[in-house]
């Protein structure tokens, strides 16, 4: 028994934010068949778990395949600019037509409307607007873009799935679907709820990199070692402060007072000459198992030979044995499953429209026409 077992998704393929969020589903047991263009290359990465069908979307026979599929399906899961599932037919005023308790869930950069919501962007524009970028970097410098962790994946995919599962458990009331409009931007904004009310409060300032929780604390900071390799330090709390200056060897009587912010530079090159006197390593001897909030910085392939990491089968081996992110959060009796492989593109259109109702005869002849491939 999975989470979402008889839950079942169609997903028009994308890139990115769209394929994690129904990676998310099919990790957690929902049956999510991913509608991918005829003559498509090679599969997204964020496809595991899913089941491929090839639609020819520019057919009317190949768009009345995805209608006949949304007819029994849960959750159609869409990542297209605003208006282009409309000009396909398959907007949400047609698909509901066909399936009253369908979730519509669209995952956008700008939202369904707006004076950006036909502009093309990615994850950086997306976070920039919403004031997240501003928050990234040091004092004096340019904002740093974070990958593409923070709009695509956190603030679209990821809420995009709560959005989702919100709407399902709210049909098990009313018996009806709804539209899930999910932006980045939105997202993005939300996940920094936090840092919007401490500058409502007055804690925070838009001056980037003088704040406690982005670079300028010293007890909150990173700092690089003797080998070249990095650490972090998250020592806020006082008690968790004096652990850290023990390991250092410091003595705090000889030290500014922590929240002293007029001392910060000052302390934060002590312990920048300090921690650059012993390797990543050593300093892991002296810290790990305390209370001092400091952690090595691992690149993406130290991670699945750290301890903890070992100990919690944080990375799990592939289809191919390559190690990725096993699925979060965990449940104790219906946990998550990430070790299924990717599909080819239309692997499974034949099972998967004979599943959905199609007679044999049917999918025969939207083969023969091209289709669905």
């Amino acid at each position: 028994m999975s989470a979402l077992q008889g839950i079942r998704v169609v997903e028009m393929a994308g890139l990115a934010p769209a394929p994690f969020c129904g990676m998310i589903l099919a990790d957690f047991g929902a049956d999510v068949v991913r509608v991918d263009r005829v003559g498509a290359g090679s599969m997204d990465q964020l496809a595991r778990g899913k089941r491929s069908v090839a639609v020819n979307l520019k057919s009317p026979d190949g768009v009345e395949t995805v209608l006949r599929l949304i007819e029994k399906a849960d959750v159609l899961l869409e990542p297209y600019r605003p208006g282009v599932m409309e000009r396909l037919g398959l907007g949400p005023d047609v698909a509901q037509k066909r399936n009253a308790r369908l979730v519509y869930a669209r995952l956008t950069g700008f939202g369904q409307e707006g004076p950006y919501a036909n502009m093309a962007g990615h994850d950086t524009n997306y976070i920039a607007i919403s004031g997240a970028l501003s928050l990234l970097g040091r004092k004096g410098d340019r904002p740093l873009p974070p990958v593409n962790l923070l709009g695509d994946f956190a603030g679209g995919g990821m809420l995009c799935a709560l959005g989702i599962l919100l709407a399902l458990l709210e049909r098990g009331h009313s018996n009806r679907g709804q539209v899930v409009d999910a932006a980045m931007v939105d997202g993005a904004a939300y996940l920094s709820t936090f840092v919007y009310k401490f500058r409502n409060s007055g804690m925070w300032r838009d001056d980037r990199g003088t704040n406690m929780l982005d670079g300028g604390a010293p007890f909150y900071d990173t700092y690089r070692t003797r080998d070249g390799e990095h650490v972090a330090v998250g020592a806020i709390e006082p008690q968790f402060y004096a652990a850290l200056l023990a390991g250092l060897g410091i003595d705090g009587a000889t030290m500014p007072h922590q929240m002293d912010q007029s001392k910060w530079a000052e302390t934060a090159a002590r312990f920048a000459e300090i921690f650059a006197t012993k390797t990543r390593a050593e300093w892991g001897a002296i810290f790990d198992g305390t209370d001092a909030c400091v952690a090595p910085i691992l690149n993406l392939g130290e991670v699945g030979d750290h301890p903890h990491n070992v100990a919690r089968e944080l990375l799990i081996p592939d289809a191919k044995g390559k190690l990725e992110p096993a699925p979060a959060p965990r449940l104790s009796r219906t946990p998550g499953d990430g070790r299924r492989p990717l599909p080819d593109v239309g692997e499974h259109t034949r099972a998967v429209l004979a599943e959905y109702g199609f007679p044999e005869s049917d999918v025969a002849r939207l083969v023969e026409s091209g289709a669905v491939a």
